[in-house]
């Protein structure tokens, strides 16, 4: 969907990164009620994915799980996105399914595999969190862009809150120093990924549904081989593990990655990235709910921070260049 502000974004020297946020004719107020409805609804199915992991651990394997997730995604999607896989050039088929295994297989791997190995689970989340500053901090040190005050500021005032929210879940584990860098290294493939959709959202695309199969089809061969390392790639003949894959399916891979990515289209990379710093909180509310584990002050208090820099973003890239 070329348009004006897209091509100014092609070349990013001259480009700020609020500057190449989407803009929608209309009344601002009006203009923004869907993207916010779709980023409320990302926050809520990409906290599932940590729920789906605490699910899964009782049952099976976390690679294999993961495994029959995207399996079970690549053949529910397959009717839908044929007939635009079959009239896609071999480019864009490459282009997409390197996003996915950036996105996905490296995302996923890095953080389950620093779990795996010993990082806190809380300490890997918070890791994984940190994806709005690895995004600007790749926008504006490799790309170039130029990022405001206003989106620093409503940046940093986002993390904090992130911070006060997952503190009593932090901890330092007992973990090879070097498994520590596997989170960091699975948040900066996310962060490159959504940079790199970004750039091949601004022209013809494919749609959806049939980006999603190929990002799921190309993070397939990787899991087959990271679950074969763990044992067999036999799917677990148990109603807990039946429950993972459709959870993590249907609300963490169709609801989170999909919502991810429309709402990219629709949005900047810093402000759909900023928005996931919520997750941690309904995370905990997930956990509340369903496993009984306490909430407190604190992290009311955090998800409130937490809000307040996500609107500042919101604002500051919502302003004319």
């Amino acid at each position: 969907m070329p348009d004006p502000i897209a091509a100014r974004c092609a070349a990013p020297s001259s480009c700020s990164a609020d500057a190449c946020a989407p803009r929608a004719a209309g009344s601002p107020a009006l203009a923004a009620v869907p993207l916010l409805l779709l980023e409320a609804a990302l926050v809520v199915a990409w906290s599932s994915g940590f729920v789906g992991v605490r699910l899964s651990l009782d049952h099976a394997p976390v690679f294999l799980v993961i495994f029959w997730r995207f399996v079970t995604v690549v053949a529910v999607l397959l009717p839908w996105a044929l007939p635009a896989l079959r009239r896609a050039s071999p480019r864009t088929l490459l282009r997409q399914a390197g996003v996915g295994l950036l996105a996905t297989a490296g995302y996923l791997a890095g953080v389950a595999q620093g779990i795996a190995l010993g990082v806190p689970a809380g300490l890997a989340a918070l890791i994984a969190d940190l994806l709005p500053l690895g995004v600007v901090l790749l926008s504006a040190g490799v790309l170039g862009q130029a990022v405001s005050r206003a989106v620093w500021l409503g940046l940093a005032v986002s993390l904090a809150g992130m911070l006060m929210v997952s503190h009593d879940a932090l901890a330092w584990g007992r973990a090879p120093p070097w498994a520590y860098a596997l989170p960091l290294a699975g948040m900066l493939a996310l962060a490159v990924a959504t940079l790199w959709q970004r750039r091949i959202d601004r022209g013809p695309a494919l749609p959806l549904a049939a980006k999603l199969w190929l990002q799921c089809a190309a993070a397939c061969p990787a899991f087959a081989i990271l679950a074969g390392w763990q044992g067999s790639l036999l799917p677990q003949p148990t109603a807990g593990f039946v429950l993972s894959v459709a959870w993590t399916a249907g609300l963490s891979t169709l609801g989170g990655y999909g919502l991810y990515w429309l709402c990219l289209q629709r949005g900047s990379a810093t402000r759909v990235s900023t928005v996931l710093t919520l997750s941690p909180s309904v995370t905990l509310l997930w956990a509340w709910a369903m496993f009984g584990e306490p909430l407190s002050w604190l992290m009311a208090l955090g998800t409130a921070v937490c809000m307040v820099g996500v609107c500042r973003v919101a604002r500051a890239q919502a302003r004319p260049a």
